[in-house]
């Protein structure tokens, strides 16, 4: 007789409320669960494709009851087709060295993550991290994920972008740019690259996170067109798709 060890159980963790990042005046509360062990990244997938997002070694997503403002969004990568003003980013940026580095944080790093946070999220709790915080972001991983460095002609490091890679594609999980470099829209290139990147893995999809249509910070994600979100247990296509929050999924998921 074949002895079969007992599956560990997997738990999940629901957060106490915390002030929302996004919308002011609401609240948040996260579902949360580790990611640990050789099941990681087939989880992690799972998990992904399900509306979570990673970060460390920790798959979380909102539930909030009251709310439903948070909607997964991911980009369908192969017949993703540029508008105007995107075709005009990657023009811009055309200059740039692209790399995917392995996951460790340098100081020019830190540097520049530092120079955004004050510039763009000087009240945020990202805005106060030390080096070692940062290192843990970028290093404390179970997954395979790569650190996507853009430079100048200079060698500078004008931005980059922390990235996890699917079973079916690509998923952004922080991006920072320097705050000098506001008209290269480098937020924007960064996703243009993943797309082209994807493509050439012939993976199909590149995940964004949340879209929060009323923030003005999260609503840029809904112009990669074609996207889908995330509605009742089915990716369907933005257009066609009534937003719903992670907690109304759950309830209509068998």
């Amino acid at each position: 007789m074949s002895y079969k060890p007992a599956r560990r159980p997997h738990f999940f963790y629901t957060t106490a409320p915390l002030p929302c990042p996004y919308l002011p005046g609401r609240t948040e509360r996260k579902v949360v669960t580790e990611l640990a062990g050789v099941t990681a990244e087939s989880l992690h997938d799972r998990l992904s494709r399900g509306g979570f997002r990673r970060s460390h070694n920790i798959a979380y997503a909102p539930v909030c009851p009251s709310c439903n403002a948070c909607v997964p969004i991911r980009i369908r990568a192969r017949e993703f087709v540029p508008n105007r003003t995107q075709k005009r980013i990657a023009k811009l940026n055309a200059d740039l060295t692209i790399a995917e580095m392995p996951p460790r944080a340098t100081a020019e790093q830190y540097q520049l993550f530092q120079r955004y946070q004050q510039a763009r999220h000087g009240d945020g709790d990202m805005a106060t991290m030390s080096f070692y915080d940062y290192r843990a972001m970028v290093e404390d991983t179970p997954i395979e994920t790569s650190i996507v460095e853009f430079r100048d002609r200079q060698e500078r490091l004008l931005g980059a972008c922390l990235t996890d890679r699917l079973g079916d594609g690509l998923s952004a999980v922080y991006s920072f740019f320097s705050p000098d470099s506001d008209e290269r829209s480098l937020g924007t290139q960064a996703i243009l690259w993943l797309i082209a990147r994807a493509t050439e893995l012939e993976l199909p999809h590149v995940y964004l996170g949340y879209w929060v249509q009323e923030s003005r910070k999260m609503a840029y994600k809904a112009k990669f067109r074609p996207s889908e979100i995330l509605r009742a247990g089915q990716w369907r296509p933005l257009d066609d798709a009534t937003p719903l929050s992670l907690a109304a999924q759950f309830a209509l998921t068998p």
